[in-house]
């Protein structure tokens, strides 16, 4: 009989829910539902070039969080950081509720990257720690499916309060409660019933875990930054700015949501039959098509098919790259992961900059968005020729 207990630390069930809740709260609440209500916002007191600045601080405070793990050592500190990390998650969702001061909300959104850093590379190190087992690739892609719901889960509600009470902020403050509420719980379960002792889990740097490949597979993953952070700042902005197709930018990213939850399950076990390079390199083309649908068609189900490839790789390639490099990593996960955060964190700092430049010099995403395709497309290539070249088999 199958075994489920919610309330039970150790149970896998549990495990993979509190996972699940806490991208919910790191990636959406505190990242992606700013995409979300971005439209509103621009229409009331956001600059564009502002609301860039905005990603790209975000993003800085998501990367120096991300080099911070890569020296967290021992899996006490890890749940300490994760649980400081989940409560600035909701502080910093709670301020945008509350002001428009710009000085306030740039601080806001660099300390809410920093928390993302922390419920994504610490709290996925713990589940991958916790995880009952043997092999983990198609429970590690359950868990990052979180990052669909996340999208899902926050836009709904976001767009819902907004649309009931025509007021943005209010829709800040639901996300916070929603997101302190779900909080409690990822917080309880991924944690540990007795103090672990420090000798038994301390996971020293390990310099060697950076072999050829895995410097490759870095750069990969800094591409694929880019690639992540120009749909998934300004997706919305950027249908709505097509003619004919304003007011669409939601459902496109509505879409991208649900796009999202399945794609890192169904990622996940095509690489353990394909082989994981195979399919990120597979994904990464999907998504330079997908990239490049806005610039050559205002069709409606063209442009709603874009949003479709986009939650369908960014969402597989995050599970298809942090698990390849935990497996590459052994026994510390959270060192690669980290280092691969930090790649993916310093793309997505440069390209909201350079897309608000673009846009702000053409009138036009279109530039923009020919510049991160052939950014993403790179990242194929090098890829490619690292798998083939040097016979990579993984």
């Amino acid at each position: 009989m199958l075994n489920i207990n919610l309330l039970d630390r150790n149970n896998n069930a549990a495990i993979l829910l509190a996972g699940i809740l806490s991208l919910i709260v790191g990636m959406g609440v505190a990242r992606f539902a700013f995409t979300s209500l971005l439209p509103a916002m621009l229409d009331d007191f956001l600059g564009l070039t502002f609301a860039g600045i905005l990603a790209s601080v975000n993003f800085a405070g998501y990367l120096s969080g991300a080099i911070f793990a890569i020296f967290i050592k021992d899996i006490n500190t890890k749940v300490k950081y994760f649980r400081i990390g989940m409560v600035l998650c909701i502080l910093t969702t709670l301020i945008l509720g509350l002001t428009t001061n710009e000085i306030v909300w740039l601080i806001s959104r660099i300390i809410a990257g920093f928390g993302s850093a922390m419920a994504l590379v610490v709290g996925s190190a713990i589940v991958m720690t916790k995880l009952n087992f043997a092999d983990k690739t198609k429970a590690m892609g359950i868990h990052f499916s979180g990052i669909g719901f996340s999208i899902l889960v926050t836009d709904i509600m976001g767009r819902a309060v907004l649309n009931l009470t025509g007021n943005w902020q209010i829709s800040w403050l639901i996300l916070t409660i929603f997101g302190a509420i779900i909080t409690a719980y990822a917080i309880y379960i991924l944690s540990f019933d007795t103090q672990v002792k420090p000798d038994e889990v301390k996971h020293p740097l390990d310099k060697s875990v950076f072999s050829f490949f895995a410097i490759i597979l870095i750069i990969g993953y800094f591409t694929e930054g880019v690639g992540f952070v120009v749909q998934g700042t300004f997706l919305p902005d950027i249908i709505n700015s097509l003619e004919g197709l304003e007011g669409y930018g939601s459902s496109t990213w509505t879409i991208v949501g649900l796009a999202g939850i399945p794609s890192c399950i169904i990622w996940m076990r095509l690489a353990t039959r394909y082989g994981s390079v195979n399919m990120i390199i597979i994904a990464m083309l999907i998504q330079v098509i997908g990239i490049l649908i806005p610039t050559m068609s205002n069709n409606i189900y063209l442009n709603l098919l874009s949003g479709l490839l986009y939650g369908g790789t960014f969402v597989g390639l995050v599970a298809l790259f942090l698990h390849l490099g935990g497996k590459l990593a052994g026994s510390n996960p959270v060192i690669m992961i980290g280092a691969l955060t930090a790649a993916y964190g310093i793309g997505q700092v440069t390209a909201p900059l350079y897309s608000v430049a673009i846009v702000n010099y053409f009138g036009s995403y279109d530039y923009a968005l020919y510049l991160t395709a052939a950014i993403v497309f790179s990242g194929v290539v090098i890829l490619f020729f690292a798998k083939y070249l040097w016979h990579v088999k993984i």
